[in-house]
C-alpha cells in the first residue's frame, strides 16, 4: 500500500463516534474494525521500514557504527507519516474497507 499517498490527516482529529457508527450500528463493532485495520497497516508499515533498513544492516563492530544519511532519511519519512489508526480511520469513512460480521451472517442464516 501506498502511504503517500493516503488523504489522512497527521495530526489527531475529534470524531463523532456515533454518526460514523452508521455502518455498523454499533460504535464498539466500529472501533474494533477500525483497530484490526490499524493493527494491519501497522505491521505492513513495520515489515516495509525493516526490508528497507536492512540494506544498510553490517556486520562491523559495534563499536564501529557510524551515523548512515539514508538510512536516517528513510527513518524520518516513516515517522512523518500520518500514525496508522488515522489511516486506518479515513478508510473507514472512505468507505474503502470491507468488513463483515460472522456472527451476523450466522445470525440472518438461522432466520
Amino acid at each position: 500500500m501506498d502511504y503517500k499517498k493516503t488523504n489522512a490527516p497527521l495530526n489527531t482529529v475529534t470524531r463523532d463516534m456515533i454518526a460514523m457508527a452508521e455502518q455498523t450500528g454499533n460504535v464498539y463493532e466500529t472501533v474494533c474494525i477500525i483497530g484490526k485495520r490499524a493493527n494491519q497497516i501497522a505491521v505492513e508499515m513495520k515489515k516495509e521500514l525493516e526490508k528497507k533498513l536492512q540494506e544498510f544492516a553490517s556486520t562491523d563492530n559495534l563499536e564501529e557504527v557510524s551515523e548512515n544519511r539514508e538510512q536516517i532519511e528513510i527513518s524520518r519519512f516513516y515517522e512523518k507519516l500520518p500514525k496508522p489508526t488515522l489511516i486506518a480511520t479515513q478508510e473507514y469513512i472512505e468507505h474503502k474497507l470491507y468488513f463483515r460480521n460472522p456472527a451476523k451472517a450466522k445470525e440472518q442464516l438461522d432466520d
